[in-house]
């Protein structure tokens, strides 16, 4: 047998080439991912239908004066506005600027920052559980913001859990969804803006109406 002879060495491009081209379809897939996403996230979500009215605002007003007049007196009071009054009144009082750019990002915006974004404002009140719909200005682009869950008031502040939301098309995990509003409702740049008025002890929605406790 002759010991010279040298046992041939298997070609390794093969699996070269095998590695490239999971590369190259890892790649391509990630940079399809984050292509379908921005066009979920840019997808501006039809505005839900609710009707306003100026006499459903002037309904709020005089709803919100007489209970104002009852604190006033020492009295207890409850306010009540359905879905409609509601509307129109955030209609008649929201400064929605729109003009303006989101002066920074993620968890930097403060309540200012992005109320100074906000293109619209719709609320829906469907038994229990708040939705709210939101259209802002985002580098020149409309995107639609949808967050639904339930209001709440707890040492005269206003609480927000939420149930579910997306951006544009693209829904939001749970857990990203609680953690961005526990840095709002907790931020101390946002506390203030979300203290209640005086005397208000309990906020939540029933059978489709907003309803305020006042002590």
């Amino acid at each position: 047998m002759n010991e010279n002879v040298k046992t041939p060495i298997p070609d390794a491009k093969p699996r070269t080439s095998l590695w490239r081209w999971v590369f190259r379809i890892v790649r391509w897939s990630t940079y399809a991912a984050a292509a379908i996403t921005v066009i979920l996230v840019l997808h501006k979500s039809p505005a839900p239908h609710i009707v306003t009215s100026t006499l459903a605002a002037m309904r709020a007003e005089e709803k919100i004066e007489r209970v104002q007049q009852s604190v006033a007196s020492g009295a207890q009071a409850t306010l009540r506005m359905d879905e409609s009054e509601l509307n129109s009144y955030l209609a008649t009082h929201l400064e929605l600027k729109g003009s303006g750019n989101a002066g920074g990002t993620g968890a930097e915006l403060d309540a200012d920052e992005v109320r100074s974004s906000v293109r619209d404002v719709k609320v829906e009140l469907v038994g229990d559980h708040v939705k709210a719909y939101v259209v802002f200005d985002l580098h020149g682009k409309d995107v639609s913001l949808e967050l639904e869950g339930k209001l709440g008031a707890s040492g005269g502040y206003l609480r927000f859990q939420p149930t579910s939301g997306a951006i544009g098309a693209f829904p939001l995990p749970q857990s990203a969804l609680e953690n961005a509003m526990r840095h709002v409702m907790d931020s101390p740049k946002n506390r203030e803006k979300l203290r209640l008025p005086a005397g208000v002890s309990d906020l939540r929605i029933e059978n489709g109406e907003i309803v305020l406790s006042y002590e």
